[in-house]
């Protein structure tokens, strides 16, 4: 069967009016419920209900999604088994994902990205709190709202609670589980990461919000995989031609960027406030959007 076929059915009083996406492993709805309104409800593939692991990391998701709340991320409203599919109900954000925005815009603005790297920052943090290490933040997984500049994270689907033991994890060992562009240099290993990992992560979004470009110029994975594990990443200010910013930007970003965990912002928390501070600075204002930010003291 394939994923129009599903247009028009109604699954745990979820009506399927449009198909808009899909992913590794399952096609995405827009939904209409009487009570919830709008939603974006996944279906799993039929070719993988009978998979154990693909549905346990289907379910993974929904699980860690109720897990956690913040303004900042997708709310989960539903998930299970109806009608013979596993689905899961989410919040239905406005806009699109970042990358879609970024790829017709351009490189953002210190503000602005300050501005996303604030909420996405808030929100990793909710999630740290909960126990839950994020493992794929890239722009592709986090909506963004041009209207509201409003930036919600999504997609749990590889994300790991901290708490479980080693042996149960659903990730072999020797394989890394992210994507190679954004991923931090101690996953790929295929070791469990702490909250770093996911520092490393948003420091790389920001990179390349600000200029375009990513921290390692591979045009392979193979390259990439290399310079990743062996080289230092190129300076924010050598990444792109004509376009320079300030030192404590620089150095904020290249923070969340170090290999050495000792060297590198401890928490999301300290990162964004960095970097957010740094942009303050280069403007020369202290308030506004980021004055919330400053009020939360050190980590």
């Amino acid at each position: 069967m394939t994923s129009d076929n599903f247009v028009g059915r109604t699954v745990a009083g979820y009506r399927l009016v449009k198909h808009i996406g899909e992913g590794g492993t399952a096609d995405v709805y827009r939904a209409e419920h009487p009570d919830k309104g709008l939603a974006a409800v996944k279906i799993l593939r039929p070719r993988l209900a009978q998979d154990p692991v693909a549905v346990k990391r289907f379910l993974r998701e929904a699980e860690f999604g109720k897990r956690v709340s913040h303004p900042n991320i997708v709310r989960t409203y539903d998930y299970g088994e109806a009608d013979g599919m596993h689905f899961l109900a989410l919040e239905w954000a406005e806009g699109e994902p970042l990358a879609e925005f970024v790829n017709r815009s351009g490189n953002l603005a210190p503000p602005l990205v300050a501005r996303i790297v604030e909420q996405i920052g808030a929100a990793l943090a909710s999630a740290h709190k909960s126990g839950i290490i994020h493992r794929d933040l890239k722009p592709a997984n986090i909506m963004y709202n041009p209207a509201t500049q409003e930036a919600k994270l999504l997609d749990f689907g590889i994300a790991r609670d901290s708490e479980v033991d080693a042996e149960e994890r659903l990730t072999r060992a020797g394989f890394f589980v992210g994507t190679l562009q954004y991923v931090a240099p101690e996953a790929l290993s295929g070791e469990l990461v702490n909250e770093q990992a996911d520092v490393y992560s948003l420091a790389t979004i920001a990179y390349y919000l600000l200029t375009g470009a990513l921290p390692f110029a591979g045009k392979s994975p193979r390259e990439l995989f290399q310079q990743l594990l062996s080289q230092s990443p190129t300076p924010i200010n050598q990444a792109t031609k004509g376009l320079r910013f300030s030192p404590a930007i620089e150095s904020a970003v290249m923070c969340g960027l170090e290999r050495d965990l000792s060297k590198r912002c401890r928490t999301v928390e300290e990162f964004a406030r960095t970097f957010c501070a740094a942009v303050s600075q280069e403007g020369g204002k202290k308030g506004g959007f980021l004055s919330s930010l400053f009020r939360k003291g050190s980590s």
